[in-house]
């Protein structure tokens, strides 16, 4: 789906959960943090199949901003 794909073509951020780290890192909550959870509970607790989490690092904001546009970019 097209929010897994989006984690994937990031190249910057790290793609899991890592709390206290100071890189950028970003989950699919669906596959991964309520995976078992149904559907009904997923979107019960917020969540929905194309919701990407991130948690913002120390890196420069420009390069944060060109890895997620590079990224998004890529889903076209």
């Amino acid at each position: 789906d097209d929010a897994v794909s989006f984690i994937n073509g990031l190249e910057l951020a790290s793609h899991l959960a890592n709390v206290g780290d100071a890189k950028t890192l970003v989950i699919h909550p669906a596959s991964t943090t309520h995976q078992q959870l149904n559907d009904d509970e997923q979107r019960s607790a917020g969540v929905t199949p194309t919701m990407v989490r991130v948690s913002v690092g120390i890196e420069h904001i420009d390069d944060i901003v060109a890895d997620f546009s590079q990224a998004l970019a890529g889903l076209s």
